[in-house]
Parts: structure tokens; C-alpha cells; sequence
């Protein structure tokens, strides 16, 4: 039965994963950014990375986190991707 479950669990988990957007849009005053999941899947190669609880949307995720320690705080320490305002935010 615990087997059962667990395959359960881990195909829930994968079918997730498998189904999050391809490319998302987040609105803002300064310019909608928009954010290419599939590409950061591929890039970070671990859901963790950025969703700690696993699959799903990041809580308390907004303009403090993506400012901070998630986007910018991310490609700063990786020195890769947009660091700039006018990088991300589009009019």
C-alpha cells in the first residue's frame, strides 16, 4: 500500500511539472515581464531551485522576492540573465 501511494504521489508530482506554463506574464506598473518557465526549467535543471516547497506557485512570491533573493538576487550571483530594471520590465 505504501508503494502504492508513493507512486502515486511521485506521478502527481511529475504530471506538475510537466503541466507549469511555458512562459508566464507577471503585470506591472514599470512594464509587464515576462518570464520563460520552460528555458529556466532547462536551465536550473531542479524545481527546487527556485520552488522550495516543490511544484506549484512560490509563496510570497511579488516584487520584494523578485528584487531580491529570487530573480535578480539569482542572476546576479550566476552573472547571467537581465540585473536592470528596463531588462525585465517592458512598456
Amino acid at each position: 500500500m505504501k508503494q502504492l501511494i508513493a507512486a502515486v504521489a511521485l506521478t502527481i508530482f511529475a504530471a506538475g511539472a510537466a503541466l507549469a506554463a511555458d512562459t508566464l506574464t507577471f503585470t506591472a506598473k514599470n512594464g509587464n515581464v515576462s518570464f520563460d518557465h520552460k528555458k529556466h526549467q532547462q536551465i536550473a535543471g531542479d524545481c527546487k531551485s527556485c520552488h522550495e516547497k516543490g511544484p506549484g506557485k512560490i509563496e510570497g512570491f511579488g516584487k520584494d522576492l523578485a528584487h531580491g533573493k529570487g530573480c535578480k538576487g539569482c542572476h546576479e550571483q550566476k552573472k547571467a540573465g537581465p540585473t536592470k530594471c528596463g531588462e525585465c520590465h517592458k512598456k
